[in-house]
Parts: C-alpha cells; structure tokens; sequence
C-alpha cells in the first residue's frame, strides 16, 4: 500500500471516529434534554403528578390482587389434578391388582403375557396422546426368582421417576407416593404428578406402579389465565388514569384559571376575575377569590389616590420653596460674607444659619430626586463607564470629611478594567452616599472599598469597621428618613434620604444595593450592576457577608 493510501484511510477512521463522537454526543444532548423537560413537565403540572401517581398505586394494587388470585387459582388446579390423579391411580392399582389374582399363571412367558394385557387393557390410556403414562418395574425389596420384564406406556420409561419417589415407595408400600415435578418423556419435558404404589404378582412377587400424569393442560390453563390478568391489568390501570384525569381536571382547572387570573392581578390587571358557576366548593372558591380581589383593587385605588395626593404634594411643596429659597439664599449668603464685621455671638448666628440652609438645601433637592421616582419620571443616561475611575474620585471628593473624621479610606480595584454601561451621575451618588454613611459610622476606623468584576456583573463593596448594624436593621437601612440610632448626633449633615435614593438608583439600572451588619464588627454595603444594560442579575462577584461566597 503507498503511503498517500495509508495517510488517506488514516484520515477516513479519524473523520468517522470524530463523526461517531459527535453522533454520541448528539444523542447524550437530546437524552439530557428530555429528562430536563421531563422533569419540568412534572413539577409544573398538578394533574401529571396525580394521574401518574394513581395509575401506579392501581397497577400496584391489581398485580398484588392478580397475583393473589393467580396463586389461588394455580393451588386449586394443581390440587384438583393431585386428588384427581390419585384417585385414578388407586382405582387402576386395585383392578390391576384384581387381575392378577385371579391369574393362574405361574411361567415367567405367561406373567409376561398376562403383564402385557393388564398393561394394554387396564393400565395404559387410550388415545394418541394420552392422558397418563404407566410404568412397571421389579420391586426393590423383592427377592423372588422369576424376573418379569419392565413394562411401560409411551416412550416412558423408569429413568423418568425419580430416585426420591421409588425410595419411598420401597420404604412404605402400603401407601401411595406422590411426587410433583418435571418429567422427560422422549424430547419432551412437562410438569407432572407422578403416583407410585405396590401389586403383588402372583408367583412373581411385589412390582411397582408409577403413573404419570401431564400438567399441559393446566399449565395452558394458567397461562390463558395470566394473559387475562395481564389484559385486564392494563386495561384497568388505564381505566383507572382516565377517571383520575377526568376527575383531577374537573378540581385542577379552576385551579389553573385561578393562577392565570392571580397573575394578571399581579400584572397590574385589577379587573380580572374568576368565572363562578355552580354552589360547589369550587364555586365558593371563586367567589371568596373574587371578594378577595373586589377588597384588593378597592384597597389598592384608595392606596394610589393617597400615593398621588402625597407625591403631588411634596413635587408643589418642593418646587414651591424653590423661589423663596432662593430669595434666603442670595440673603443669607449676603449676611454670611459680612459676618466679620458683626458682634462674635451674631456672627455664630450667621454661620449656623448658613449652614442649616445647606442642609435645607440638599434635604429639599433629595425630596425633588424622590418625587421623580415615586412619579415614574427618572431616567438613566447610559454610558460605557470604568468604575473604577468613579469610585477614586468619590474618594477624592471626601477625603477632607475623612481627614477630619480620622478614617482611613483604601480602595481594593483589579488590575482588569471594572467597565459597565451605567449612568456615572447617578452610580457616583450611590458611591458617594455609601462612602459618607461609612465614614460617618466607622468611628475612625479603616474603610475599605472592594471593586470585583464577574462574567456579567460589576460590584462594588464599601466596607467600615465601626458600630455596624444590629440584627434585622440591614433591611430598614434603605427606609427613608430611618436612623440606626436616633438619638446619635448627625454630624455629616444628612437628610435620612440618601440610602433610599441610592437604592432607587440601583433599581433604574437593573441592580442591587444591598447591606449586610454585625455590632461591634462593621458593615458592608454592596452595590451590584449588569455590565449591559437592561440584562438581568444572577449573581455578583463579591460576596455581602465577609464570610459569605459570592
């Protein structure tokens, strides 16, 4: 063979050896396909569950009692053929041995003779196929000198009786012995009920009598019975799943449409409502659900009435001050340049009042921010962002706050790009919210902020080691105007709103701001978005808890 037909059909196994993997794989795909949507279609459907459940207890419960009957009706057959046959074989034994009574033959030619004729007209059935098989043979125990020849119907023979049944007709042979089990006949082997006893031959002394008699019209007789079972078990588990699925959908369906109308209400559609027909149980189901959902949409128009009272008016309040405040401003600002040439105690007076009206400021601009998220009016200029670009100038911007409050700020990025489509205006807020709040609670401690980057995810964790949170308040941290400690000075000048703005914030971008606490150890706050825009979150790639996987 040349060497390009070598190279050629080494080239060919491989291509069919790759073709067979994929094929391999191919099919492995579908397979796991399909036991996924197996199992999917069985959490989800009531009814499959149900159905599957009864046609298995019912196919248990019909081969249990197939099985029982089946063993009852084979015990009862099979002890029917026993006594039927040790019956026969009795009767046959005592004729036989009636005949050889009142024979007067004492040659061994003529007991061979008369054997033959008990044989063929006593003994032996009629008939092609008979119905029994007889065999004659010498006794064990027998001690006479005249020898009769073994005697036998069909292709029987004496190797056809066991050694176990022609011991314990040696040992008793004043009793029937029967034995059941399989018996070779020729080439062919059966179920049988063999009887031995004893005759007295005349001159001859004792010979054994073994009758056989065949099961093959019992054992048809079972397995007829069997395919019926076998039918009729089928039949009735499948009966059995009809009126299950009949039965579970007449219960599951308003079931269903009582989820389909449930969603729809949580959908924001209050008008939805359950067909209610009948005064089943059912029926009254539909009604309480329809009640339910009549108090539900009541409660809910009176609760958005009083949301829109309020927001309009706080949105009038707030841009109502807008003027005025600004009038104060320009006034204040006017007597706090002048301050120097004022008496010390006026002075201070003019410094806290400028700074109150900062305050006032801000607090009035924080309910403005709150106002467009309650009215739905926010929107997200979204932009390509490095964050951690955002998070080195918000620590810029308060290091003097963290100069005066003796906190040390690190900040922890990766050496990769931390780049997510953002609005940078307002994940800057969310940062710099967190930063303060921590710098404000560390009581001089370090401050660490974590930057992490996942497949789909950017985080950022602003870290402290101060007073921390007490146990369940890392979940009314984001409330508005909430305090962890009301009676603990606000020496930063906060309005109770930023943590409530950062987590409106958050949600514009699909994210998550989160907050995890323990005293005397610090909190974390955790702030996590997709790196696209609009995507949905599986995860983040910083974990909440210092102890906790991501």
């Amino acid at each position: 063979m040349s060497g390009s037909a070598e190279v050629g059909m080494r080239t060919t196994l491989a291509t069919r050896r790759e073709r067979g993997r994929q094929e391999l794989t191919d099919v492995g795909a579908a397979l796991r396909r399909g036991v996924l949507a197996t199992r999917r279609r069985w959490r989800q459907s009531l009814q499959l569950r149900v159905v599957t459940t009864t046609m298995l207890l019912g196919l248990v419960s019909v081969s249990l009692l197939g099985g029982v009957l089946h063993q009852q009706i084979a015990n009862g057959l099979e002890r029917d053929r026993v006594d039927a046959s040790q019956n026969e074989a009795l009767a046959l034994t005592e004729r036989a041995q009636s005949q050889w009574d009142a024979s007067t033959s004492t040659s061994v030619d003529d007991l061979d003779q008369a054997a033959a004729d008990i044989m063929s007209r006593i003994l032996a059935a009629p008939g092609g196929e008979p119905s029994r098989y007889v065999v004659m043979n010498r006794s064990a125990g027998n001690q006479s000198d005249i020898v009769l020849a073994e005697r036998s119907s069909g292709a029987l023979d004496i190797d056809a009786v066991s050694d176990e049944l022609q011991a314990a007709v040696a040992a008793f042979p004043d009793r029937q012995q029967t034995q059941l089990g399989e018996v070779t006949v020729g080439d062919q082997t059966f179920p049988a009920v063999t009887v031995g006893s004893v005759v007295r031959v005349p001159n001859a002394g004792p010979y054994d009598l073994y009758f056989v008699y065949p099961m093959t019209q019992e054992v048809a007789t079972m397995d007829l019975i069997s395919s019926s079972f076998l039918v009729a078990g089928i039949i009735l588990t499948l009966l059995v799943g009809t009126v299950a699925l009949v039965v579970t959908r007449q219960v599951v369906t308003p079931v269903r449409r009582a989820g389909v109308v449930a969603q729809r209400l949580s959908a924001g559609k209050l008008n939805e409502r359950m067909p209610a027909r009948g005064e089943d149980d059912l029926a009254l189901l539909a009604t309480s659900f329809n009640g339910m959902a009549d108090s539900l949409q009541s409660q809910i128009r009176q609760l958005e009435g009083l949301s829109a009272v309020q927001q309009r008016f706080v949105s009038d309040v707030s841009h109502e001050l807008r003027t005025p405040l600004t009038t104060i401003r320009m006034a204040v600002d006017l007597i706090h340049e002048s301050r120097k040439g004022f008496d010390p105690s006026v002075a201070r007076s003019a410094e806290l009042l400028a700074g109150e009206l900062d305050r006032f400021e801000a607090l009035l601009y924080d309910l403005l921010e709150i106002s467009r998220f309650d009215a739905g009016a926010a929107v997200l200029e979204i932009e390509p962002i490095d964050l951690r670009a955002t998070v080195c100038s918000v620590v810029e911007a308060t290091r003097p706050l963290a100069d005066r409050r003796r906190c040390v700020v690190t900040v922890h990025a990766p050496d990769v790009p931390a780049e997510a489509e953002v609005d940078e205006r307002r994940v800057e807020r969310i940062v710099r919210n967190l930063v303060v709040n921590a710098i404000e609670h560390a009581e001089g401690r370090p401050i660490d902020i974590h930057i992490g980057v996942g497949l789909d995810a950017v985080a950022i964790v602003v870290e402290d080691h101060g007073v921390g949170l007490r146990p369940g308040e890392a979940a009314n941290v984001f409330t508005r105007f909430w305090r962890a400690d009301p009676a603990r000075a606000r020496t930063t000048g906060g309005t109770g709103l930023g943590l409530s703005i950062s987590l409106e914030d958050a949600r514009l971008h699909n994210g998550w701001l989160q907050a995890w606490g323990e005293p005397g150890v610090g909190s974390r706050f955790r702030l996590t978005v997709p790196q696209r825009a609009g995507e949905t979150l599986h995860g983040s790639p910083l974990p909440l808890g210092p102890l906790e996987d991501p």
